[in-house]
């Protein structure tokens, strides 16, 4: 009972942030949303923590827990990144390319498209992020998805909150783009779709939105 309680105020507040009900750098007071869900604080405190753990909130010692508030510098030095890894990982791709592993990526882009027809934003995201990382595993290279897996979770956090639905539209089309440049093994059309990709997901991120509400009540509401 207490798991499943706790797992409703995780979907709630997780809800409340990627819709921009909450804003970055909101503090989440435990008795408010102990009130607000009619719980004890110590569940309220098991969500807070599995939150923590997903990069949604960041907890401070003696000043509790906020919305966390990813900034745009290190959005700009992640997909730096992102792009020079990527770059060389779309080009030994290409040298190793088998129907097996396009008929893996077309899945993949398959269940982006159904995720975003169902307006699944978690979902959507996650796979999103994950058609790189599969990439990757395709390759049968661990060290890599891990390393890309890591650089992904760092950013999911600002995809998730300021990509909006058409800009993750457009990333799903230009997965399916690349794809067909693997598929076709045109190596040079590969990379270059994948950097453009990497460099349109950082350009349509909207860092200077609306501030919503900061009222927890009426963000959950």
């Amino acid at each position: 009972m207490e798991a499943s309680t706790t797992s409703a105020i995780v979907e709630a507040l997780t809800k409340a942030i990627v819709e921009h009900r909450l804003h970055p750098g909101t503090k989440l007071a435990e008795q408010k949303l102990a009130d607000h869900f009619g719980v004890s604080r110590t569940l309220v405190r098991q969500a807070l923590f599995q939150l923590s753990q997903n990069q949604l909130i960041r907890l401070e010692p003696a000043r509790g827990a906020f919305v966390a508030a990813p900034s745009v510098n290190e959005a700009r030095q992640v997909f730096a990144v992102r792009r020079m890894l990527e770059a060389e990982m779309t080009r030994a791709f290409v040298r190793s390319v088998t129907p097996a592993k396009i008929r893996a990526l077309r899945e993949h882009v398959a269940q982006e498209k159904m995720a975003m027809d169902r307006q699944d934003v978690t979902g959507r995201t996650e796979l999103l992020g994950d058609f790189h990382v599969r990439m990757a595993e395709l390759m049968g290279n661990e060290v890599l998805a891990q390393m890309l897996g890591d650089l992904i979770s760092r950013c999911s956090l600002i995809t998730l909150m300021y990509q909006s639905a058409s800009a993750a539209e457009h990333s799903h089309d230009e997965h399916a783009e690349i794809v067909r440049a693997l598929a076709a093994r045109d190596e040079e059309r590969a990379i270059r779709l994948m950097d453009e990709h990497l460099r349109h997901v950082e350009e349509n991120l909207t860092f200077d939105r609306k501030v919503p509400t900061n009222d927890i009540s009426m963000a959950l509401s």
